[in-house]
């Protein structure tokens, strides 16, 4: 397909997902997401002819104009859409594949310092909602949805909708999927470790009490 083909094609997607999108003028013009993408298709290339300094100066002032990070070493399919998409951050070994949508405040990020394949891999037809975290090696199954404000930590299969911290499954196939899922009750592991230690604590109190005991019951007896 070519240069301008893929152009009006990204930008048709804009028409069919925004409906605040009026007119090919105004989304050339004044689309992040769009531009991000457009500055990131010019930074993969480079970034694949290892010339890895002009990639990356690219991909930085994409950054700065459209508060969008994509790393040049990412791989995105036809059809990507970033709807508001201040704060997205895409690592450098993300596979995202075709009609993908993704909203503000999103990360495909990594979990560490890990070499090799560390970032997710989103199948076609994914929609990642605002502020949602994917992290790691794991993959988002084809036409699956990832509920606002997640952290997804595992695999999701396909056709699935996920929620929560950590993300959990809620929906597959149409069915909803039985959860204990409590977003009221994120676990606390700080808080965790202070009932164990003061279980600790008390005991050794319990024990100390009792040896006390012991020994004023020996004096008294010798008494």
């Amino acid at each position: 397909m070519g240069i301008f083909k893929r152009m009006k094609e990204d930008m048709d997607v804009v028409f069919s997902q925004d409906p605040a999108a009026r007119t090919y003028i105004e989304v050339f013009l004044t689309y992040s997401g769009l531009h991000a993408i457009w500055a990131h298709r010019i930074a993969h290339v480079l970034y694949h002819r290892r010339l890895f300094f002009l990639a990356r100066a690219v991909s930085q002032i994409s950054r700065f104009i459209t508060g969008i990070e994509i790393h040049p070493g990412a791989k995105i399919g036809r059809r990507f859409f970033i709807d508001h998409g201040m704060g997205v951050v895409i690592g450098e070994t993300c596979e995202i594949g075709n009609n993908v949508t993704i909203f503000q405040g999103v990360t495909l990020g990594g979990t560490g310092k890990e070499k090799g394949k560390r970032h997710p891999t989103i199948e076609d037809n994914v929609l990642v909602a605002t502020g949602a975290k994917v992290l790691g090696s794991i993959t988002i199954g084809e036409s699956s949805k990832v509920g606002g404000g997640s952290v997804v930590l595992k695999d999701v299969p396909s056709h699935s909708t996920v929620v929560g911290v950590p993300g959990r499954v809620v929906k597959q196939n149409g069915e909803k999927i039985r959860t204990d899922l409590d977003h009221h009750k994120i676990p606390d592991p700080v808080a965790d470790r202070c009932k164990e230690l003061q279980q600790e604590v008390d005991e050794l109190k319990a024990e100390i009490a009792s040896l006390k005991q012991g020994g004023a019951a020996h004096a008294n007896k010798n008494l």
